[in-house]
């Protein structure tokens, strides 16, 4: 474990296990997470002999509750300063939900050779919000109210987040995981509510065309048809599109949260892209 320091003061939270010879995977974590969500999938790549890092997005988890910086083009300088100071070559990024947007704007911008493949897991690229040119998104009143809610009452609001639609546990008939509710709503209250009040509007109405446009190693964009945060319709298959080499992998009826739900199923998956 360590921090880097940014440009503007802010302390980076991050972890970093394994050789440091070995061909490093960076996580990006979902809001109002942390690193600590990917804590399956870190052990899991560990134990097939990766480097495995990940961070804690400023406002979040165990980095600075800044004040400001809560947008995607900060975010990527974040991510950008932390693989300057660790000098990661060839690396593999793996983003979900939110950190896939952080990820498709880190690498879109990132120095030549420091990726190598990338994985966007229930991710918000292209974009969100609804608007003439993207009919399929969801209307902006619906963050709206994802704003007022948390204001009102963050810690409620944030119970029935993963006690709900992040896990997909309001299906009748799923084995809901009370560990991974506490786990969610822990790492949640850990961060700043104005990080997380702010980040609503980052990932909801970033536009990621361009990025996904100018990204040109190969990417595996991984999404599951029921998910409740992330609508598939508008974003897995359109990413894809706009992607030089993107390849598609639908989870038929898995939720938004399927690397916790599911791991036994996308961790072998995620391996066999990286390898080949």
């Amino acid at each position: 474990m360590g921090t880097v320091v940014t440009n503007d003061g802010t302390s980076i939270f991050y972890k970093d296990w394994g050789p440091h010879d070995a061909q490093p995977i960076v996580f990006h974590h979902g809001w109002p997470l942390s690193a600590d969500d990917w804590d399956n999938q870190m052990l899991y790549f560990l134990s097939h002999g990766y480097r495995v890092i990940a961070h804690d997005r400023r406002g979040h988890g165990r980095s600075t509750q800044t004040s400001s910086g809560h947008d995607m083009d900060t975010y990527a300088a974040d991510v950008a300063a932390l693989t300057d100071a660790l000098n990661l070559r060839d690396a593999f990024h793996i983003g979900h939900s939110t950190g896939g947007g952080e990820a498709a704007r880190y690498i879109a911008r990132a120095k030549p050779g420091r990726v190598a493949k990338a994985v966007l897991v229930s991710a918000v690229p292209p974009i969100m919000v609804k608007s003439d040119s993207n009919p399929g998104g969801l209307p902006i009143e619906i963050f709206d109210e994802l704003r007022a809610t948390l204001a009102g009452n963050r810690a409620q609001f944030y119970s029935e987040i993963s006690s709900g639609p992040f896990y997909g546990f309001n299906r009748p008939g799923v084995n809901v995981s009370q560990g991974l509710i506490n786990n969610w709503w822990r790492q949640g209250m850990m961060g700043g509510a104005n990080a997380h009040y702010e980040c609503i509007k980052a990932f909801s109405e970033t536009d990621f065309n361009e990025d996904l446009k100018k990204i040109d190693v190969p990417v595996l964009v991984a999404h599951g048809t029921d998910d409740q945060i992330v609508p598939y319709a508008d974003s897995a298959p359109l990413s894809v599109k706009l992607l030089k080499n993107g390849i598609l992998k639908s989870y038929e009826g898995l939720p938004h949260g399927m690397l916790s739900t599911h791991p036994e199923i996308l961790n072998p998956d995620i391996l066999a892209f990286l390898r080949s």
